[in-house]
């Protein structure tokens, strides 16, 4: 039977998985979030037809943590062009060094795509041409690890491979991804959805949504036979797991 999820081996000598409750100095999950590992399989391959689903994360490299301080605009840059001796701020961040990890991933169809195109199997179809890619290292661009300045090195995985299995820790609560939620109450900002005819542009919010982690034997399992955080993320989006 044909295996239809992907596997990605990704490391990096930096990375920044920024924990959203904290709001001013940037600090770091210990290991790779499902949304930063789903960022480095988008930069491999990515069509809007489909989505990545991450089932379960390798640390092949924990790493240790550093502390650095950067110099940062304190505010967005527009069109306006800006001084940067009136606005730089100095923010601190605690980062991980030297880190290695396995994405094992599902690719999982949108509701406008269809399962079977013209005698295709698009899961098929895409499952092997995110492989081919990343067997040949070509990506759409870098991939990184959390932070666009901390750039990652990727190469394809098999199943087999495994992490180091002595690492066992109690993560808590983990961000998973972040739902977009459309909506006529809360229009804080727009995006595009596909409503099985063609693109459009609806209003609504973003919401955080989180999971209970935890590291066992050098594995964090996202979707488990019992357990499947997915769910809440498409039921705020109005779509179907």
């Amino acid at each position: 039977m044909h295996d239809l999820s992907v596997c990605l081996r990704v490391r990096g000598d930096y990375a920044l998985f920024s924990r959203p409750e904290f709001k001013v100095e940037r600090v770091s999950y210990p290991v790779i979030t499902p949304s930063a590992a789903r960022g480095a399989l988008e930069a491999v391959y990515w069509k809007p037809e489909f989505k990545y689903r991450i089932r379960r994360i390798g640390v092949v490299k924990i790493g240790s943590t550093a502390t650095v301080l950067r110099n940062e605009l304190g505010t967005r840059q527009g069109k306006t062009p800006v001084f940067i001796e009136d606005d730089r701020q100095q923010r601190s961040s605690l980062l991980l060094k030297d880190v290695e990890y396995l994405i094992h991933a599902d690719i999982v169809l949108q509701p406008h795509a269809y399962a079977q195109a013209n005698g295709v199997n698009l899961l098929m179809k895409h499952t092997e041409c995110f492989k081919r890619r990343a067997q040949s290292g070509q990506c759409r661009h870098q991939p990184y690890l959390g932070t666009r300045e901390f750039s990652a090195e990727f190469e394809a995985a098999t199943s087999d491979e495994q992490p180091d299995r002595g690492l066992n820790q109690r993560l808590g609560n983990m961000l998973l991804d972040i739902a977009f939620v459309p909506s006529k109450t809360r229009k804080e900002m727009q995006f595009k959805r596909h409503d099985g005819k063609k693109w459009d542009v609806a209003d609504g919010y973003m919401e955080a949504v989180y999971f209970n982690a935890d590291l066992k034997d050098g594995w964090v399992d996202v979707v488990t036979n019992t357990a499947n955080p997915y769910a809440r993320l498409d039921a705020l989006e109005g779509r179907h797991a």
